[in-house]
């Protein structure tokens, strides 16, 4: 009966229209020199975004769970202004420069916060922000910065199942012109990056898992991608923290049965990135 209560409080939101149903994104955002190089993963994310207005039902608003916000708890942004945050080092000052200064949402987040009360969302009024998860693949899809983003953490401490549980309670805001977007990589292995490896090449180990990946996803067995710790080697190394997963499992989470599935940018960034990208609408 929760869930049913939840849902339905998600879905009479006062700070949002009724709306065609919106897609469901999940984007393997690699480098954060990809928000400034000109290459296939950004040529991939601009073209994705014109097709909002254009195919795509226009967003009222973005909610995004990235990777680079890891909290005890779930927490959602709630500030007016959210600032640009650069998590990252040793990288040239123009990625520093990179500025995407999109409104926030304030009445949103706390009523969505009141809305999801199993598990609780709680809203951060000003120590975070939009980080380079979030605004390094907006930026490219929407670079105008007039659709209001809202920014759900993630709480490392939970089971993946979880992250798919939520996922689910938030599928009804599609119906409310919210498009969600999960950010992260399939594929994610920092200790083992080869930069002296042509964008393509990859891991064994690397394309096996990101082909189970694809296997489920192809399949329709959303569910499935949240025992990935228990397939084999190729998951610890494609995954030794996980972090960049999460994100998967929420947007997996909010898919109806029988949505289809497109991928774009569906290769390998320094051998050791996943840059697959999916997109789920329709049915």
């Amino acid at each position: 009966m929760d869930d049913l209560a939840q849902a339905a409080g998600l879905a009479t939101l006062a700070s949002l229209r009724p709306s065609p149903r919106m897609p469901v994104l999940f984007i393997g955002h690699g480098s954060p020199m990809n928000a400034v190089g000109d290459n296939r993963w950004r040529r991939g994310w601009q073209a994705l975004g014109a097709e909002f207005g254009h195919g795509l039902p226009q967003p009222q608003l973005i909610l995004c769970i990235s990777s680079h916000w890891i909290t005890r708890g779930w927490w959602l942004t709630g500030m007016a202004a959210p600032k640009t945050i650069h998590d990252f080092g040793g990288f040239p000052q123009a990625l520093f420069d990179q500025q995407y200064p999109a409104p926030g949402a304030p009445a949103f987040a706390h009523e969505l916060s009141r809305s999801v009360f199993q598990p609780q969302l709680q809203v951060d009024e000003g120590q975070w922000g939009l980080d380079h998860g979030t605004w390094s693949v907006l930026k490219p899809m929407f670079p105008q910065a007039r659709i209001p983003v809202v920014q759900l953490s993630i709480d490392y401490d939970k089971a993946p199942a979880e992250h798919f549980a939520l996922g689910r309670l938030l599928k009804p805001l599609r119906e409310r012109g919210v498009l969600i977007v999960g950010s992260g990589n399939i594929v994610h292995n920092l200790a083992q990056v080869r930069r002296e490896v042509p964008d393509g090449q990859a891991y064994d180990w690397a394309v096996d898992f990101d082909q189970q990946v694809k296997a489920r996803v192809d399949k329709g067995d959303l569910a499935g991608l949240r025992d990935f710790q228990a397939w084999g080697p190729s998951a610890r190394q494609a995954q030794p923290t996980h972090d960049h997963y999460l994100p998967l499992l929420h947007a997996a989470g909010a898919v109806d049965p029988g949505e289809r599935v497109r991928y774009l940018n569906d290769s390998f960034q320094l051998a050791s990135l996943s840059m697959r990208s999916m997109v789920w609408h329709g049915a």
